[in-house]
């Protein structure tokens, strides 16, 4: 396994823990609001920035 894909795990592994307690203490509201879905996942686009950041770019 190469650095992207342990990278990947771990940002997974951490959203599928973290999205759902953090979706519980968001506040609602009465306003419509846009929800088109995305085509990447949160843990592909924080994959992306992390390994980013890594690359020294």
């Amino acid at each position: 396994m190469n650095n992207l894909d342990a990278v990947f795990v771990d940002v997974d592994d951490f959203c599928q823990t973290y999205l759902p307690a953090w979706e519980k203490h968001l506040i609602y509201s009465d306003v419509k609001q846009r929800n088109k879905p995305s085509h990447l996942s949160v843990s592909k686009v924080m994959t992306i920035v992390i390994t980013f950041h890594q690359s020294g770019y």
